[in-house]
């Protein structure tokens, strides 16, 4: 089964961004294995860029929450989550840095470096954000009526 690890920086202190991550992490238990492991903020970008490094499972395939990132569609990271299981990856890192961003050399070893949109978000919702799109590329790949 497939293995999804979320590495946020920062710590979630509101109860609707706990709930709603809580709801998806319960609706992708039927697709993969989904685990948050947030991280400490602060120390600045090269302390936290260590942190994330530590937390990435080695030989999974790694994406980079960035702004600067590529641009894509729904079915479109539908497309890369089954590429990638196609090129046998048992397990997927999903990076989210701090308020502050992440350090470059975090996303130098990213295989995709991943925009939501042009937008500038809150970081704590964009966790809820990654983890919708995340649900909803497992129906678009089953072809369920959830992504319309």
């Amino acid at each position: 089964m497939l293995k999804i690890k979320i590495i946020p920086v920062g710590k979630l202190k509101e109860k609707f961004y706990i709930d709603a991550c809580k709801e998806y992490i319960k609706r992708l238990d039927f697709y993969c294995k989904t685990e948050i492991k947030e991280l400490p903020e602060g120390g600045g970008l090269l302390k936290e860029a260590e942190l994330i490094k530590a937390e990435i499972i080695p030989g999974s395939f790694v994406i980079a929450m960035c702004i600067e990132g590529k641009l894509h569609s729904s079915e479109e990271l539908a497309e890369v989550i089954q590429k990638a299981q196609n090129r046998g990856k048992s397990a997927i890192c999903v990076l989210l840095g701090s308020s502050e961003g992440m350090d470059e050399s975090v996303k130098a070893m990213s295989d995709l470096r991943l925009s939501m949109s042009r937008m500038t978000f809150p970081h704590h919702l964009a966790r809820v954000m990654v983890l919708e799109q995340i649900y909803r590329a497992m129906q678009i790949s089953i072809g369920t009526k959830y992504h319309k």
